[in-house]
């Protein structure tokens, strides 16, 4: 386990993955960027209602989503299922624009429930869809595997937005946004900031990271 700069490099497999405080994953054999559930458009859809939210705060994901491009250079981006949130609005052009900067970059999508828009929507912005991605030794789905499923390869997924609280001697707690890595599958967080969470529970056998003041640490 090696602390980098606001990430942590974890080993799995023989595959060495940096794990991002920005909320997604670098998988250095693959030169891979993974993040899930960035739920483009989910602030659009808000105000359309009439609710106010701030109308730059997707641009600033995919601002973050650019910094991490030009930091790590990857061959692809695996996103982990709900993309863009439900209904087509105006926000998807934002998602256009960006695509059209990285044209050298492989998008990959695993479908996600949210991700609902007609199929050419996607492919026009150049993303390749799937149900499920096998890029061995792992298989790349959407939503995490029950206790009754199985799968002969390692699985990565998200659209829990896993986290953990944590708690103090007194009445305090700290609800941090985590990585889950058990024996069988890992579940990574939300990568879009207007998600919310699930608390996970989490037993000994098993390996959390939580992100805090844009650090990530071992739980």
């Amino acid at each position: 386990m090696i602390v980098e700069d606001k990430g942590l490099k974890w080993e799995l497999l023989k595959q060495h993955l940096v794990l991002l405080s920005e909320k997604g994953i670098f998988w250095e054999e693959q030169q891979t960027l993974i993040v899930s559930d960035l739920h483009i458009g989910k602030v659009g859809h808000f105000r359309n209602a009439g609710i106010a939210i701030p109308k730059d705060l997707e641009q600033e994901e995919l601002a973050v989503l650019s910094d991490l491009i030009a930091k790590y250079n990857p061959k692809r981006i695996i996103f982990l299922g709900d993309l863009f949130h439900s209904e087509y609005n105006d926000d998807w052009n934002w998602l256009m624009l960006w695509t059209g900067l990285f044209p050298n970059i492989q998008m990959v999508l695993v479908k996600g429930n949210h991700d609902v828009l007609n199929h050419h929507h996607y492919s026009d912005a150049g993303f390749i869809v799937m149900k499920e991605y096998i890029f061995f030794p792992f298989k790349f789905i959407h939503e995490p595997l029950t206790e009754n499923e199985g799968s002969e390869l390692y699985c990565i997924s998200g659209h829990i937005h896993p986290a953990v609280k944590l708690k103090g001697k007194g009445k305090q707690s700290l609800t941090l946004s985590c990585f889950y890595f058990n024996s069988v599958q890992a579940v990574i967080p939300a990568f879009g900031k207007f998600t919310g969470n699930y608390c996970i529970e989490v037993t000994k056998a098993e390996h959390v990271f939580g992100i805090l003041n844009n650090k990530v640490l071992k739980l």
